[in-house]
């Protein structure tokens, strides 16, 4: 079994609060668990209103399809108009690691 997972650093554009900001991010992790089928969460910066950091986590039986959803998620997050991607750091790990 084979573990990845994905954190992107955003900068939100034009965001002034933490409410602003809920109303942006909310979307986008519902967009990235819906289409990967994996787990999304946002895992920091939670008291910055214009930056993000969201997670993306998926289990798999090989590591060409965890790199597959992991390298999906990544596109789906450059494409979005409203925040900026500034990085994006990966794992990939087997159970038996």
């Amino acid at each position: 079994m084979w573990i990845g997972w994905i954190e992107f650093d955003l900068l939100l554009g034009h965001v002034h609060s933490l409410k602003e900001k809920r109303s942006v991010i909310r979307p986008i992790v519902a967009e990235l668990s819906r289409r990967t089928e994996a787990a999304a969460a946002e895992v920091g910066a939670h008291d910055l209103h214009r930056r993000a950091s969201i997670g993306v986590s998926v289990v798999g039986t090989s590591p060409s399809h965890v790199r597959d959803v992991l390298d999906g998620a990544e596109r789906l997050m450059a494409e979005r108009p409203e925040v900026t991607l500034l990085s994006a750091h990966r794992g990939l790990a087997s159970s038996e690691d």
